[in-house]
């Protein structure tokens, strides 16, 4: 199992470069000054989020019931997973490589979040027979292997060592698996410190307990759409179901289901029943279509091209869900660049879908982050203002730094737009912060705030 690389990176950044490009052919004057950002400005120290726990899941336990069964006994690629699998006892997590600076406290953080809310005995281990080991490695050696996987995680093995010498033997294979007992996890060493704790999340939650990603969640790290970047309540009370006493190794898709109500009545007793119809299975001609609309290859317009045909996939199916709202989404980030009214149309229409979804408020801000970024460069800072502030809030529950970072340098430029220097310096100084947290490296941080800061235009020179 693997985490893609961050959607953001996926969609071309945050897709304020092109913006600038379409603003300008939208009638900005060439001769107008721009507002660059100071180059003296001092990195702040890094900001990093306090404890938190997930607010439960909010739909019935039926709904839940049906995403529990597709995410433990089908895989990624549709082969099917024979029987459950997990951990017996107590479980163990050692890292080894270069280590981070920022990774044992995140680790440390996550474990805290297992014990409590998904009531899994596990701890950090130093030994080398850890149950999940978490081995840090450079990036291209990384990739060598996977080439899209931003990291990854493998059963049977402890080490990329012992993995490259086993990878294409049952010893790694999910679906051979009659127990787990062991598991790596392997995670770039030279990327951000948020990129490091969201693999953390995903990977360690996908050790633990579900081997799928599904398109139509919209609450969940298993989804590679990758807006919740860290375990959600919805994750947590898969986990914990994953563990509960009622099931065991081996089971079979038809003995858990036919225990999973009576588990879930017990975890979630809020959950009740919400006769909603289960969703249609999403066609492989859909998730190719994404797929090569967020993929590295081919020109910017056969991308969007793949975007507008998962859009119509989505519209033959019928689907009002994540799915469809993911596909205008794709479409409207893709379409920036030459055909704003587009884009803005398709982030419209995902942004109403989006409202109807449960716990998609972080979608929303990534709408809301865009639709900001346009406002800043037409001229009104004042709708700017009322879009990044409806945001924040969704995004710090969610602790996407860098999303917040950018919400923080919009509001910055907004407030210089609109004569208050002191007000854009604190937000300024307040975004570096965060930034450092979720883009890493100095380069990349004032990168992002000189992408930001020349979006506003001044009124002189």
């Amino acid at each position: 199992m693997m985490r893609l690389a961050p959607l953001a990176r996926r969609l071309g950044g945050l897709a304020l470069l092109t913006l600038l490009v379409a603003c300008g052919e939208a009638g900005a004057p060439d001769d107008q000054p721009q507002r660059r950002t100071p180059a003296d400005i001092a990195l702040p120290a890094m900001k990093t989020f306090p404890p938190m726990r997930a607010a439960p899941p909010q739909r019935g336990n039926d709904t839940i019931a049906r995403d529990f069964l597709a995410l433990e006994f089908q895989m990624e690629s549709g082969r099917e997973v024979p029987r459950l699998t997990r951990f017996e006892g107590p479980v163990t997590v050692a890292m080894t490589g270069p280590v981070p600076p920022t990774a044992p406290a995140d680790l440390a953080a996550l474990l805290a979040r297992l014990r409590a809310e998904a009531g899994i005995d596990i701890h950090e281990s130093s030994g080398a027979t850890a149950s999940i080991t978490v081995e840090f490695i450079p990036r291209r050696r990384l990739q060598s292997i996977v080439p899209e996987a931003a990291c990854f995680v493998v059963p049977g093995v402890s080490s990329f060592g012992e993995y490259r010498g086993a990878r294409r033997s049952d010893r790694v294979d999910w679906v051979k698996l009659e127990r787990r007992e062991r598991a790596a996890i392997f995670i770039p060493s030279d990327t951000s410190p948020q990129e490091v704790r969201d693999c953390l999340h995903e990977e360690l939650a996908q050790a633990l307990g579900p081997l799928n990603d599904l398109y139509e969640l919209s609450d969940s790290v298993f989804n590679d759409d990758n807006f919740h970047t860290i375990l959600t309540g919805f994750d947590m009370l898969v986990l914990r179901a994953h563990y509960a006493p009622e099931l065991a190794n081996g089971m079979s898709r038809s003995e858990v289901a036919a225990r999973l109500p009576a588990v879930l009545s017990r975890l979630h007793p809020a959950g009740g029943q919400s006769g909603i119809a289960p969703p249609t299975p999403t066609p492989r001609s859909w998730i190719s279509a994404i797929e090569r609309a967020l993929g590295p290859n081919g020109s910017a317009a056969g991308r969007r091209v793949a975007a507008a045909q998962a859009v119509e996939i989505a519209k033959a199916e019928g689907w009002r869900d994540s799915r469809m709202a993911f596909s205008w989404f794709a479409l409207g980030r893709l379409s920036m660049a030459d055909e704003l009214e587009l884009a803005v149309m398709s982030l419209a229409e995902a942004m109403r879908l989006y409202t109807t979804l449960p716990d998609a408020q972080i979608h929303i801000s990534h709408i809301d982050m865009q639709m900001a970024a346009f406002a800043l460069s037409a001229g009104h800072p004042e709708q700017a203002l009322e879009l990044t502030n409806r945001a924040i809030p969704a995004t710090r529950r969610a602790q996407n730094a860098a999303l917040l970072a950018s919400l923080l340098m919009i509001r910055a430029e907004a407030f210089q737009m609109l004569g208050q220097p002191a007000e854009a310096q604190a937000l300024r100084l307040d975004s570096l912060g965060w930034a450092r947290y979720g883009f890493g490296e100095e380069v990349k941080v004032r990168q992002r705030m000189a992408e930001i800061a020349v979006l506003a235009p001044t009124t002189g020179g």
